[in-house]
């Protein structure tokens, strides 16, 4: 099997409306099909308008076997493509050439940008009824209180809130009170509360609240100096099938729960390709951040629907999707 064509296409997906209405950014999207001389097509997706770049990457790829890559190593959207063509050539999902499945149904928490509290309850009460566990927020510290009030009005107590500023509240002392001030309500965790140049500052945060705290991190070794300090209770982690993979190997060893953002404010296909890798790690049990629901179309004509707040995994062979070319010719641009 050899690859003889990469054709590279750039999309802009706007996000679903109330989104779209606060002005989110959304930056677009490089889909590649990558073609073999056994037709086979593999898919990829990258956030990024960088074409011509991409386009480079590509051209040292031509004429190579997807077979006889290093496959963990490698970048999206390459990864994704590489990983679907040589499970589709080995009659394969693609999980199976990463690990061992764990699950076949992969978590995955709702998700909204920072809007008016009045229209997050909204959004809440959309997650709830669907099915979603926990609702992740980028929460800033002027009014994520009323945000959980409001949520919880909406939506019932039993959906959990993921905390997510960005490390907006800075100080220790401001995420403690924030903190205090939250009790009443059912908040899963803190993920990043606070500056990240010392990790010391999370801990101080995990001592004084009931909050579980949470990094998100896209290396093993920084992952290791977190546990090493005491900062975390869980994780979250971004990054390629190796990374991925040495990261799991901490939280393992550490006995942390973790989940994934891959894919992140992806379309389908990464994330197709991150519930494939997600379902292989064992300690990924909570709600991952991959959200295709957060567009208006995922461009594999919806199949991978997040049901009950889980995305089944794709059978196979490959990714286990396919590309659906009439939203590709709507939404290209490039």
């Amino acid at each position: 099997m050899k690859i003889t064509r990469i054709d590279v296409d750039v999309v802009d997906v706007p996000y679903i409306e109330p989104v779209r209405k606060v002005g989110w950014a959304n930056p677009p999207f490089v889909v590649v099909q990558v073609h073999t001389d056994d037709g086979l097509v593999g898919l990829g997706e990258r956030w990024t308008d960088a074409k011509r770049q991409v386009e480079a990457e590509g051209e040292a790829l031509v004429g190579q076997d997807p077979l006889k890559l290093r496959l963990k190593t490698l970048e999206p959207p390459f990864q994704s493509a590489m990983y679907d063509l040589a499970a589709q050539a080995l009659g394969l999902p693609v999980w199976r050439l990463i690990g061992d499945q764990y699950r076949d149904r992969v978590p995955v928490a709702y998700w909204s940008c920072h809007m008016p509290p009045e229209e997050t309850a909204k959004e809440a009460a959309k997650a709830a009824a669907a099915g979603f566990a926990v609702h992740k927020l980028k929460a800033r510290s002027w009014d994520i209180v009323r945000q959980a009030e409001l949520i919880t009005r909406a939506a019932g107590p039993d959906l959990a809130i993921r905390v997510d500023p960005n490390t907006e509240f800075r100080d220790v002392a401001v995420a403690v009170k924030l903190a205090r001030q939250l009790a009443p309500y059912n908040v899963e965790c803190y993920e990043d509360p606070v500056l990240k140049h010392d990790y010391a500052w999370t801990r101080l945060v995990r001592e004084k609240t009931d909050i579980p705290q949470a990094l998100h991190l896209q290396h093993a070794h920084d992952a290791l100096a977190a546990v090493s300090t005491g900062a975390v209770d869980r994780l979250n982690f971004s990054g390629n099938v190796a990374e991925a993979i040495r990261l799991h190997a901490v939280c393992e060893a550490a006995g942390i729960r973790m989940w994934h953002q891959i894919a992140g404010l992806s379309l389908g296909i990464q994330a197709a390709f991150a519930v494939h890798v997600g379902c292989t790690l064992k300690m990924a049990t909570l709600p991952s951040d991959e959200l295709p629901f957060i567009h208006e179309n995922d461009l594999i004509g919806g199949a991978l629907p997040a049901q009950d707040g889980h995305f089944r995994v794709p059978t196979g062979p490959g990714l286990g999707i396919q590309l659906d070319q009439t939203a590709m010719k709507h939404y290209r641009i490039d």
